[in-house]
């Protein structure tokens, strides 16, 4: 679910929303989020001094109260 909701943000923000890839690496009771969009969109998703970045860490994290499992997002180049 949470690969979905990140893949869904992300798409809406971008120009090229073919170009959005999200991989999820699971751990022991915490899981990993690695986003890449096209180059060119990299500014779109981190914002201005991160502020985009941290919303939708901050979405991220309130979609995934319920399930008490620690999820990282990591916005790869």
């Amino acid at each position: 679910m949470e690969e979905e909701l990140i893949k869904h943000i992300a798409k809406s923000l971008v120009a090229n929303p073919d170009a959005v890839v999200v991989n999820v690496i699971d751990g022991e009771g915490s899981a990993v989020l690695e986003l890449t969009v096209d180059e060119n969109d990299l500014g779109k998703v981190i914002g201005k001094h991160g502020r985009v970045a941290k919303a939708i860490r901050t979405i991220l994290q309130a979609a995934n109260v319920k399930s008490g499992k620690h999820i990282a997002l990591e916005i790869l180049d």
